[in-house]
Formats: C-alpha cells, sequence, structure tokens
C-alpha cells in the first residue's frame, strides 16, 4: 500500500471519534496534540494503544484523531473502536484478534436519564415511616 490514508468511525458513550490511519512510524495525534498531552491519564493512554498492541502495528502506524463529546475515557474508547475499525480496512486477517478481544463492539452503555420525583436515575429520598 502507498501512503493512503484509511477513515474510520468510532463512538463510545456521548464521544465520537474520527480516525485516519496511514503507514508511519507510529505518532498518535488527538485533535492536533500529543497522545500523552491530551490523555493526562497513563490508563487511557494505554486505552488507546491496546488495538496496536494486540496487533504488533503500534510502530508502523500514523494516527490522527478528531474526537468530540463525552469525558476522557469515553473518548478514549471511542478512539479505541474507530482504531480496531480503521486496521480491519487496512488488513482483513486481524478481524479475528481484534473479535476476540471485543475492539470491534461498540460499547453502547450511556449514562441513564434521571426520572421525575427521584434524586438521581433510581436514587430515591429515604423513606420516612412518620
Amino acid at each position: 500500500m502507498s501512503s493512503e490514508r484509511l477513515y474510520a468511525t468510532g463512538r463510545r458513550k456521548t464521544s465520537s471519534a474520527r480516525i485516519y490511519l496511514s503507514h508511519g512510524e507510529g505518532s498518535i495525534k488527538v485533535n492536533n496534540k500529543e497522545l500523552s498531552e491530551y490523555f493526562g491519564r497513563e490508563v487511557a493512554q494505554m486505552l488507546v494503544k491496546q488495538p496496536l498492541e494486540l496487533c504488533n502495528l503500534i510502530d508502523k502506524v500514523d494516527i490522527v484523531a478528531k474526537v468530540k463529546g463525552g469525558g476522557s475515557f469515553g473518548q478514549a474508547g471511542a478512539i479505541r473502536h474507530g482504531i480496531s475499525r480503521a486496521l480491519l480496512l487496512l488488513d482483513e486477517e486481524l478481524r479475528p484478534q481484534l473479535k476476540k478481544a471485543g475492539f470491534l463492539t461498540r460499547d453502547s452503555r450511556k449514562v441513564e436519564r434521571k426520572k421525575p420525583g427521584l434524586k438521581k436515575a433510581r436514587k430515591s429520598s429515604q423513606f420516612s415511616k412518620r
């Protein structure tokens, strides 16, 4: 393959990430910042790198991610989902190991809405007998 850019979308909670993957030396940019600069926490950085480490492509591809919405871990999950989908476009033979690790499944869990008469989604006020 030449220097073509592959595009994929990843989502998690209310975050949405657009991933541009190309052959390179392993740089990861998120919203025009380095990965370590954008995600201060080590766990979020590990989350983003998981599909690349699984496929041994950590130093073979460059990734540019544009992400919006949600919090830091929701964004990291969205980027991980997008990278996994972009890797499939790069090489379809990576599918079994990405699927086994669960990186291709969109984690659809979202915050439950607050119900009327309750303090939160399910928490009610303390019961008073008298």
